[in-house]
């Protein structure tokens, strides 16, 4: 199958620009997936550790609008994440979209960060805690949104369930690309699927800019296949979800809990 990941500005006139582009890239490439970074529609608000709920229901607004023009992409599926408020209490929700317009979720943010930057827990409340795989199209997906990843018994659990590939929408920083890399790369390693991430491009707070490499990442080894950059900000791959299959009786997938 082919996939698509990206990095996305968080600018709300440079996203329309960029996702015309995107749009033709995808249609071109005929991507059967694409990968969006974490809540990629509206200006980051977890950048100020100012909560403001009118700027999180616009968001919630944003998000929703952007979700009828996913079908511009031609995709046969679409994952990220949303803002949302379920019951009144905001949270940041996985999502898998399909042709038919079905916008599914997924997963909802567990793990949340407090800090400059990423005051994620002061805007919004973590989910239920529920990891479980969702399958599309004959393909098994486990969602590890950003922060998720550092939590390998996670990834451990998905390889466990037969997970094909882990999806990491992410919001980080340029500061710690590196570090975020090789999070992904032992998330391949240790569920044997191939690991992707998609994520903002552009400043943050001052002195501070996110840091964009999307990736595509193998199942087996965990060698990094191709990362997103400012000249190359679309990344798209055919894998073959044999190698995810066959990678679970290998070292160390095959090692009893």
């Amino acid at each position: 199958m082919k996939v698509t990941v990206c990095e996305l500005p968080n600018d709300p006139s440079a996203l329309t620009r960029q996702w015309n582009r995107l749009a033709r890239h995808t249609r071109s490439a005929r991507s059967d997936l694409v990968l969006l970074p974490e809540m990629p529609f509206h200006p980051w608000l977890a950048a100020s550790k100012q909560v403001d709920p009118g700027r999180w229901h616009q968001a919630v607004e944003t998000h929703q609008r952007w979700l009828l023009r996913l079908r511009e992409l031609g995709a046969g599926r679409v994952m990220g994440t949303r803002p949302m408020v379920c019951s009144g209490v905001p949270r940041n929700e996985g999502f898998a979209w399909t042709p038919d317009g079905a916008t599914v979720p997924t997963h909802t943010k567990y793990y949340l960060p407090d800090e400059a930057g990423y005051w994620e827990a002061s805007w919004y409340r973590r989910g239920e805690g529920g990891f479980e795989t969702i399958a599309c199209g004959g393909v098994v997906y486990g969602f590890l949104i950003c922060t998720e990843i550092w939590f390998n018994r996670h990834a451990r659990d998905y390889g466990r369930h037969g997970a094909h590939i882990i999806v990491c929408p992410r919001v980080t920083p340029a500061s710690s690309t590196d570090k975020w890399i090789a999070g992904g790369r032992t998330a391949a390693v240790v569920s044997g699927a191939f690991c992707l991430s998609s994520n903002l491009a552009g400043p943050n707070i001052p002195g501070s800019d996110f840091g964009g490499t999307g990736w595509i990442i193998e199942p087996e080894a965990g060698a990094v296949l191709g990362t997103t950059s400012a000249d190359e900000p679309f990344l798209t791959m055919d894998i073959d979800i044999g190698w995810a299959e066959a990678a679970k009786s290998t070292y160390p997938r095959y090692i009893a809990d």
